[in-house]
Parts: structure tokens; C-alpha cells; sequence
């Protein structure tokens, strides 16, 4: 018995390190099931640095997300830059497809040499099935390669924009949630009654029901 004694005191300063370094965090009774679950979800006692999450963000996408802890936020993050980038690049090559149509039908209407060769690129964007003849003649589809040029180039242009505000969303994104820490979201509500006399305009009283909810 006094051999098991000795090797349970001499295990109690291990256990106690080992409990201290852990990442699991048990409670006491002053803690808080808020400060629970924001010390579970950051592996951290102190407040994340607003400043220091908005640096990181703007080093790379999503680096202030993960600063402070908000790793499930990464999807959306990352899925909107995709998003985003693929729009600019599916939106830029056909606004370079039609350009390039344009400006081959317009130099080969200058020297007189147009064609309905397939292999001519103001033919290969038209849909299948159509001619020069059939889109209206080469003054009509000139116009409408200079119309779809223009419409391709301001998606682009939307497209850039877009990224920018969500670069810049991803970035306040990450100091809101920053200094909203220790911002108490208990979902512990409470809902007061308690009646009251109310007394309008023309000094005549009536009795109500005062209802007052607490979060």
C-alpha cells in the first residue's frame, strides 16, 4: 500500500503539467460558458490584436480569419476570391475574343479582303449555323463584335471591383471579429412583466402590460 502511495505522489507533478499544457480547458465554477467557448475556439486567454488580424489579412487572404480563430470562415473567403477570379478571367478572354474579331473584320473590310473562312476569328465567335450574310453583313456584325467587346470589358471591370470589396471584407471582417472577442453573446435571454399605468396626451390614465426582454 505505501509503495502505491509513493508512485501517486510522485505522479501528481506530471499530471499538473500535463493538465496545464493541455489544450482541453475545464472550467471552474467563476468561469462563464461564454468564456468557455471562446477559449476553446482560440486555445488562448488574452484578445486577439485588431491590428495585428488586419496586417495578416492583408499580407494573404484569410490570414486574419486565422488569426482569430474563425477557421470555418476560410471557405467563404477563399470561395469568393475564386469566384471572383474566375469571373475575371472567363470575362477578360472573351472580351479578348471579340476584340480581336473586331479589329480582324475591320482591317480585312479596310483592304477588302473578308472571308467566310472558319479559320477567321470574326467566324469562329459567330454560333454555329451563321454566315456574314445571315448576322446582317459586315457593317451589322462589326457592330455587334464593338457591342459585345464593350459588354465583356465592363463585366471585367465589375469583376475587379468585386474582388477589391471582398479583399477589403475579408480584412474588417477580421477586426470586427478581433475586437468582438469578449463581446458577450450568451444566449441566455430573460423576459421581464410588469404592469404599469400609461397616461396619454389628454391626462386620461389606462392600465397595460409592460413586457421588456433582457439579452
Amino acid at each position: 500500500m505505501r509503495h502505491w502511495l509513493y508512485i501517486l505522489l510522485m505522479m501528481l507533478p506530471a499530471a499538473a503539467y500535463a493538465q496545464q499544457d493541455s489544450i482541453y480547458f475545464h472550467p471552474d465554477t467563476t468561469t462563464t460558458e461564454t468564456e468557455v467557448a471562446y477559449r476553446w475556439r482560440f486555445d488562448l486567454t488574452k484578445k486577439p490584436d485588431a491590428n495585428k488580424a488586419v496586417w495578416l489579412g492583408a499580407i494573404f487572404p484569410g490570414g486574419g480569419q486565422i488569426y482569430n480563430g474563425s477557421y470555418w470562415k476560410l471557405p467563404i473567403v477563399y470561395g469568393a476570391f475564386m469566384g471572383c477570379g474566375y469571373a475575371i478571367s472567363w470575362n477578360q478572354g472573351r472580351y479578348s475574343s471579340y476584340k480581336n474579331a473586331y479589329l480582324d473584320l475591320y482591317y480585312d473590310d479596310q483592304n477588302g479582303t473578308v472571308s467566310e473562312d472558319p479559320s477567321k476569328s470574326y467566324i469562329a465567335v459567330m454560333p454555329d449555323g451563321y454566315d456574314l450574310a445571315r448576322v446582317g453583313g459586315v457593317t451589322t456584325w462589326m457592330n455587334t463584335l464593338r457591342s459585345r467587346q464593350n459588354t465583356y470589358r465592363r463585366y471585367r471591370d465589375y469583376s475587379i471591383v468585386a474582388i477589391v470589396l471582398v479583399y477589403a471584407l475579408s480584412l474588417i471582417d477580421a477586426y470586427v471579429d478581433a475586437q468582438l472577442f469578449d463581446y458577450d453573446i450568451s444566449p441566455d435571454l430573460s423576459i421581464h412583466a410588469e404592469p404599469q399605468i400609461y397616461i396619454d396626451m389628454q391626462h386620461q390614465q389606462s392600465a397595460e402590460l409592460k413586457l421588456a426582454i433582457q439579452f
